[in-house]
């Protein structure tokens, strides 16, 4: 995100840029501890938009189940999985899956305990743009195509969303 960050610094926004330990906690944790962390950092701003990555978008919105964000302007989502992702269903099992991807990784799942399917719909305007390369061939097996490696692109949709946009990028922008 430090390449996004600058770009926008460079057209006149002021940017937080902040990073969290996504492989140490839940998404619940990550979203208690981190998102207001974020929003103290971002002053008396009449606005605040988000610009979130993959797993960052849901612990947004798992914030925002619980909270309002005052002065919410737009939230813009890339490669989120809205509706989880078939790779932790196939990989969950595998040894060394949960010490890649921590806690928060294994509740990005499609099953019941998907934390992103419990979540509720768009709160404020929200865009979310989905990578269709994949350059991962292997975990693309377990996707719907298109995909970007990670995710397929219809599981980056979700209820209430402004507006959608695919991109051929993958996972990792």
């Amino acid at each position: 995100m430090n390449k996004m960050a600058d770009a926008l610094t460079e057209e006149g926004y002021s940017v937080v840029n902040f990073s969290y330990p996504s492989r140490k906690h839940t998404i619940e944790t990550l979203a208690e501890r981190y998102i207001p962390r974020a929003l103290a950092r971002c002053g008396e701003h009449e606005t605040v938009s988000f610009v979130t990555h993959s797993l960052g978008g849901i612990v947004l919105r798992q914030y925002q189940q619980t909270r309002e964000i005052e002065h919410l302007h737009r939230v813009v989502m890339l490669g989120p999985p809205n509706r989880g992702s078939q790779v932790v269903d196939a990989m969950r099992d595998v040894p060394g899956f949960k010490l890649l991807n921590g806690p928060a990784g294994l509740q990005l799942g499609t099953g019941p305990d998907s934390v992103p399917l419990a979540l509720g719909p768009a709160q404020g305007e929200v865009g979310v743009i989905a990578g269709s390369r994949s350059i991962n061939l292997i975990l693309s097996l377990y996707l719907p195509n298109p995909d970007d490696g990670k995710v397929s692109v219809e599981n980056t949709k979700f209820d209430g969303i402004a507006d959608h946009l695919i991109v051929h990028v993958s996972h990792r922008f």
